[in-house]
């Protein structure tokens, strides 16, 4: 323990100042030269000698009226000097680079529909654009990413729905329509679109409560106000389940329009054509937020999202017999 202890003491006598000094003289070899180097006097530039070596507690340098010359212990230290003034030298280009939002680290997490929509495009144009930006993916229903991002242990997340709490900014990012999902076969799948109403009185296949909380919801709204409340046989975790259970057979399910973007066989995809309402996805981070490469990412998102709109809108479908 003592000798942890002393050595960590020694680490702290001396200062960046010394070790400039005491590599100039190291590469000099000459205290007049290197006190020209360092724009500074000879006897000034001895004292700062004299003090690390006391630090240090060794001579590094064997001094003579006609040549100096690094002892074995000096040569050692030297060799030290320079491989932490790189990494000093790595550190400052880091810092900056990292002020700057070109490097660092971003958490972002993500649920169903988010990662089944237009976030793997925001992702692929902000890693073209800032690759030095290591992103961390988390999934998390849109309930615990409420709790992420006050606890601050995400910097932003794509969820269903403005999350109004103190400080967190939002940003609707896309809207998704309502649609069917059915099994090959079902008799509704022969309509090119259907009504809320028409799926009273089936078996309904949902996400569960824990991961699909605030989806249920706005079904649940729908199909109250449509007149029937959905009659639940089976529930899953995640949309593969889901699309599992309905291609197996098991109920029917609503789902967001985004499930066209991962066709599932033994699954038909039918719009809902009397349901107005979209689906909202918003990310959500704390307003007061200092990275400077989440600013960069906000950026990416607007920009994916402007191109979005400006995209050729999908034709409307018509409803068939």
């Amino acid at each position: 323990m003592a000798t942890t202890s002393s050595t960590h003491l020694v680490a702290l006598r001396f200062d960046l100042r010394q070790v400039r000094a005491f590599l100039a003289v190291a590469e000099e070899l000459h205290f007049r030269r290197a006190a020209e180097r360092l724009a500074t006097t000879q006897p000034a530039l001895s004292r700062t000698i004299r003090d690390l070596e006391a630090a240090v507690d060794v001579a590094l340098f064997e001094r003579s009226t006609r040549r100096v010359r690094l002892t074995p212990a000096g040569e050692a230290f030297a060799a030290e000097c320079r491989l932490a003034s790189g990494h000093l030298q790595l550190a400052a280009l880091a810092a900056r680079s990292a002020a700057r939002g070109e490097s660092g680290r971003l958490r972002v997490a993500y649920m169903d529909f988010a990662i089944n929509g237009g976030l793997p495009r925001i992702l692929r144009a902000f890693r073209a654009s800032t690759p030095a930006v290591k992103v961390d993916l988390e999934y998390l229903p849109t309930a615990a990413q409420h709790r992420a991002l006050l606890e601050g242990r995400i910097d932003i997340g794509f969820l269903i729905g403005r999350f109004n709490a103190h400080r967190i900014a939002n940003l609707p990012v896309d809207e998704e329509e309502y649609v069917v999902l059915l099994p090959e076969g079902h008799r509704l799948a022969a309509s090119k679109a259907l009504c809320l109403a028409e799926l009273a009185g089936e078996d309904f296949v949902l996400g569960s409560e824990e991961t699909f909380s605030q989806f249920r919801a706005l079904l649940f709204e729908l199909c109250h106000r449509a007149g029937f409340f959905p009659h639940v046989v089976q529930e899953a975790s995640n949309s593969s389940g889901i699309f599992g259970l309905v291609a197996a057979g098991a109920g029917i399910t609503v789902y967001a329009g985004n499930a066209r973007n991962s066709p599932r066989s033994g699954v038909v995809v039918r719009p809902l054509e009397d349901v107005k309402e979209r689906v909202p996805i918003v990310a959500a981070w704390l307003e007061d937020h200092p990275s400077e490469a989440l600013r960069r990412f906000r950026e990416c998102v607007m920009a994916q999202k402007d191109q979005s709109v400006s995209a050729p809108a999908r034709p409307a479908r018509k409803r068939g017999a």
